[in-house]
């Protein structure tokens, strides 16, 4: 269902979709999309950023867009519905800031299909605050990583 929920994403540099679920039922979605009336990546093109980690790797971020963890956070609140107890599925492991609110929000358990190639500070906090976390496959990768 994630991967279905990601179809409507706007920027083609993950179509990654997020399902969040409590008591075994559906109670929030989310893709990547740029806010709510903002241009997306599909219309005005992408915003790239490049992060610079500490061991002097580099990698290339769309910025334009908010990302599938967040906007299905996002959906829950603005709909007053409660995702504390929950579990989270997605197409990769989330980012530490998208862990982070993962964290915040109470939800216990993230599901992803494949791995994150900056998911290791996630997963570091994950261990940290008790979230149960799995990832179901490899690697995702993408043009200009």
């Amino acid at each position: 269902m994630a991967d279905m929920v990601g179809t409507r994403g706007t920027c083609d540099r993950g179509k990654a979709g997020c399902v969040i679920t409590l008591n075994k039922r559906i109670v929030s979605t989310g893709y990547v999309g740029a806010p709510v009336g903002l241009p997306h990546c599909d219309e005005a093109g992408h915003e790239m950023h490049t992060v610079t980690q500490e061991d002097g790797t580099t990698s290339r971020h769309c910025i334009r867009t908010a990302h599938a963890e967040q906007n299905a956070i996002n959906n829950a609140a603005r709909v007053g519905q409660a995702i504390e107890g929950s579990t989270l599925y997605c197409k990769m492991i989330p980012c530490y800031k998208c862990g982070q609110s993962i964290i915040n929000t109470g939800i216990v358990r993230v599901v992803a299909l494949k791995d994150y190639h900056s998911s290791s500070r996630t997963k570091e906090i994950f261990k940290e605050a008790g979230i149960e976390f799995e990832i179901l496959g490899e690697m995702e990768t993408y043009k200009d990583m």
